[in-house]
């Protein structure tokens, strides 16, 4: 009955989002000041859809997590022989199953905001649920007429096919819940932006309701594609961090719209300015999550971490993806004339900083987003082109070297207006920490010039990261401010990971026998012995590696040759070797006729970095969540008591100013 519930679940909440959708449009026609009987259904259809929306996965879990054979989408991604922890993990690991995580978030995210949000006003509050109905609702039928997860065979299977073997590791656990929890977040932020749009009520109020969902979009989408950089840097066996994968650049282009949105709420919320900017961001961001599922799902990608499926589905999401941004461009076109100019700045302040690299941001966006598109369309005329570093580096870095630049002044001028003169010591420390580290790298070598770029932007960076706080009592920084310094000082830590990784990485690629030695980064590598051993479902060729430095006890790392047999497949495990200033990386190939192996190794010095900063920005964003939470806290307390004390005054006035009699006790 796990099947029979579970789809059922899933119909009445595509139900209950049409009438979602009908009550929130109700609210939206009802005049100011006025209620439409309908509209008060447009919470609780919300929070009920949540229910039963999340109820519909938690039935997918449990059916992989028994190996219930007799639903298609188990057998056909599930094995009995697998480990516990990835048949759970399977559930996602699928085109259907991960469709059904991205509405139950998306879901249950609607429902937490109609259930406890209450500082919009009703019709802007009705407009949005409406939009978030009609955004469940494109899903619902995606899944229920596309991909139903709970569909049954009609005789169960005797044994599953297992999973990708590329799939089978914790980072399945983490990297796509949380970017879907990011994605579907951007959602929420759409239809807040719809919502204001269409009422006409864009103010900080509303940007103050927005923000969080922006933040913790911008979190989890930062913490998801740190997650799955490592996790395709260590599993993947090539050695590298990022390849401008398409799939890559899908999740890469929401973030990038999502830094430059969360960049334009934070002063709509605080200065009552980028009123426009915070729309068209808001439309964009959710346009990029769109694309990025289109580009997964539809099959026109060839990817290790696409989900290859039948056109069909690719045009009906591509379908949800005209209707859906065409639709909101098109209000937005007819209805950003009507929203009222917020508060002007000088070019030379804060806002004009951040004004400016939200351009240079947009502007990278299109780089990869051309990128991404290009070889696609090209591929449609019989063209087959690769897109790759030679193109994304340099034609990025000519926008992001200004963007850094700018983002290390940036937090350093006031709002409004200011003069360059005031921070003259400040830009000068910059400049030479930028210019002292170009300079003094470059007197050790020749290296290439974006990681050289890199280098001293970071140092910069770095120290520019911590200068708003100079001068200041840190006890009584705000949290916020304090998110602000730790983001900024991550950006500066992957920076300088990234540049080092591209500067001073060594490689050996060799062949080599039992008892052979290679000398890689100031560590000797032998070889000691290759043995066979075997897994809970699968086989590999296991290298014994004994690492040493210098004169120091020997490190032994174990990568391997992996052979899987549902479904059959080869994969290479790295084994790594972390120390503070970098990571040896080693992985073992095939047996040559002679009996000598292949051998694999790379010295990469600070590569850790660059996740250690993604975190760092991470922690730097949550930060922020916590400390504008609390100021609206504080700023709605406020509110109610002077509320409650012009309801005192008001009472005095009315009995002439005399005190009510008390009763006798």
């Amino acid at each position: 009955m796990i099947a029979e519930i579970g789809l059922a679940a899933l119909w009445l909440a595509a139900a209950l989002a049409v009438l979602q959708m009908v009550s929130g449009a109700a609210a939206l026609r009802a005049a100011p000041g006025e209620t439409n009987p309908l509209a008060i259904y447009a919470r609780p259809a919300a929070v009920v859809q949540a229910f039963l929306a999340v109820l519909a996965f938690l039935l997918l879990l449990r059916a992989f997590a028994v190996t219930d054979l007799s639903i298609k989408l188990v057998a056909t991604n599930s094995h009995s022989m697998k480990p516990f922890i990835y048949k759970l993990t399977g559930t996602w690991g699928n085109h259907e199953g991960s469709m059904l995580l991205w509405v139950g978030v998306l879901a249950a995210s609607g429902g937490l905001l109609a259930a406890f949000e209450k500082r919009l006003p009703e019709r802007t509050m009705g407009a949005t649920l409406a939009v978030q109905g009609f955004v469940a609702l494109g899903f619902y039928a995606f899944l229920l007429l596309s991909s139903n997860p709970f569909e049954r065979l009609p005789v169960p299977a005797v044994e599953g096919n297992g999973l990708n073997p590329l799939l089978q590791d914790i980072g399945l656990a983490i990297h796509p819940p949380t970017l879907y929890a990011g994605y579907v977040g951007l959602s929420v932020a759409f239809s807040l932006a719809m919502g204001a749009l269409m009422t006409r009520e864009v103010n900080p109020a509303f940007a103050r309701v927005m923000r969080p969902w922006v933040l913790g979009a911008w979190v989890l989408l930062t913490l998801g594609i740190t997650a799955g950089s490592y996790w395709a840097y260590y599993e993947l066996g090539w050695g590298g961090w990022w390849f401008w994968d398409p799939v890559e650049n899908a999740s890469l282009m929401p973030w990038l719209a999502a830094t430059a949105l969360m960049h334009s709420v934070s002063v709509l919320a605080a200065r009552d300015a980028l009123r426009t900017w915070t729309i068209m961001l808001g439309v964009l961001a959710f346009s990029m999550s769109m694309l990025g599922t289109f580009l997964v799902r539809s099959g026109v990608l060839t990817s290790v971490h696409a989900f290859a499926v039948d056109p069909e589905r690719g045009a009906f999401i591509l379908g949800l993806l005209g209707l859906y941004i065409g639709g909101a461009f098109t209000i937005f076109a007819l209805r950003a004339g009507a929203v009222a100019e917020g508060k002007r700045f000088a070019a030379t302040s804060r806002e004009g900083a951040l004004v400016f690299n939200n351009v240079m941001l947009s502007a990278i966006l299109a780089i990869v987003l051309l990128g991404t598109l290009y070889p696609l369309l090209t591929e449609a005329f019989d063209v087959r082109v690769s897109v790759g570093p030679p193109y994304f580096n340099p034609a990025g870095a000519i926008f992001a070297i200004p963007m850094l630049l700018v983002m290390a002044v940036g937090p350093l001028l006031r709002w409004k207006s200011d003069k360059p003169a005031r921070i003259q010591f400040e830009l000068m420390l910059i400049a030479a920490l930028v210019i002292g580290t170009i300079a003094l790298v470059s007197f050790f070598g020749r290296f290439p010039l974006l990681p050289l770029l890199g280098l001293g932007l970071a140092a910069g960076l770095a120290v520019a990261a911590v200068l708003p706080l100079r001068g200041r009592k840190l006890a009584r920084v705000p949290t916020a401010t304090w998110g602000m310094v730790v983001a900024h000082f991550g950006i500066a830590v992957s920076l300088f990971g990234m540049a080092c990784e591209g500067a001073f990485s060594e490689e050996r690629l060799a062949a080599v026998a039992p008892g052979g030695t290679e000398q890689i980064g100031g560590f000797a590598v032998t070889l000691e012995a290759v043995t066979p051993i075997a897994g809970p479902n699968w086989t590999a060729m296991e290298a014994r590696l004994a690492v040493r430095q210098g004169e120091g006890e020997p490190v032994f790392l174990t990568p391997q040759a992996r052979s899987f047999w549902s479904p059959p497949q080869s994969t290479s495990e790295s084994a790594l070797l972390t120390r503070w200033n970098g990571q040896l990386y080693a992985v073992i190939g095939n047996q040559a006729e002679d009996g000598r192996w292949q051998i694999r190794i790379w010295w990469k010095p600070f590569v850790t970095f660059i996740w250690y900063g993604g975190l760092l920005i991470g922690l730097g964003g949550i930060l922020s969540i916590v400390g504008r939470m609390r100021v609206d806290l504080k700023r709605r307390s406020a509110s109610a008591k002077g509320a409650q004390r012009r309801a005192d005054i008001e009472a005095l006035g009315s009995s002439g100013g005399v005190p009510a009699p008390q009763p006798a006790e």
